[in-house]
């Protein structure tokens, strides 16, 4: 992002992108569990930026891992028991109500779910000098948030870690359980240069207008 600032400090329409983050599954369900997991040494600076918006979205802070696996982990390890976990990019601003609800639907009877998109570029696979065309309607774009039954996602982190895990989907599917995909929103950007910024801004602005 070229900044001194974590992506998820930094502003979106006037205010932190992580608090855009957190009020869309506030939204969603008010008595929802919500566990932030960040590095130990961002949570003094979150703390004080609550303090400065006044944001009152009520969250349990845990400190995060050396590799997404275990900021997971600890993150479950936060929460209270319940029936069903979503975990989501924190830098994933504009996620939808639509796209939550589609989820959370599914996983009653599917365990595992994923929201997916379909790329629309043509798609090769390899290296520079040696690669060979993909089916693109065979590919897709995996997005959060995942959910998941919680007793499956508690007990599928007990595995140890590898290398090879992306994201909880893996984690899951590496434990034994398959994954049920349902359709993404393009519109679920996740925040990675400014680009994705200034487009998150348009699309808040739609969104209000």
């Amino acid at each position: 992002m070229g900044s001194d600032i974590p992506k998820q400090f930094l502003l979106l329409q006037g205010r932190p992108i992580l608090m855009h983050t957190l009020e869309r599954f506030r939204f969603y369900d008010p008595e929802m569990q919500i566990v932030l997991v960040l590095p130990s040494n961002d949570i003094e600076f979150w703390e004080k930026l609550c303090i400065e918006y006044k944001f009152k979205v009520a969250h349990t802070v845990v400190i995060g891992g050396r590799e997404r696996f275990f900021s997971v982990k600890n993150g479950l390890l936060g929460l209270a028991e319940c029936d069903y976990v979503a975990i989501h990019d924190g830098v994933r601003p504009i996620v939808g109500f639509d796209l939550i609800t589609r989820c959370f639907s599914r996983v009653v009877d599917k365990l595992a779910v994923i929201p997916v998109v379909s790329p629309v570029e043509s798609i090769r696979f390899g290296a520079y000098d040696k690669s060979s065309m993909l089916d693109r309607e065979k590919v897709f774009l995996v997005q959060t948030p995942q959910v998941f039954k919680f007793d499956l996602i508690m007990k599928a982190y007990q595995t140890g870690f590898d290398p090879r895990f992306t994201d909880d989907a893996s984690v899951v599917e590496n434990y034994g359980v398959g994954i049920c995909l349902v359709e993404g929103d393009p519109k679920n950007i996740k925040i990675t240069n400014p680009l994705d910024v200034a487009l998150a801004e348009l699309y808040l602005h739609n969104n209000n207008g």
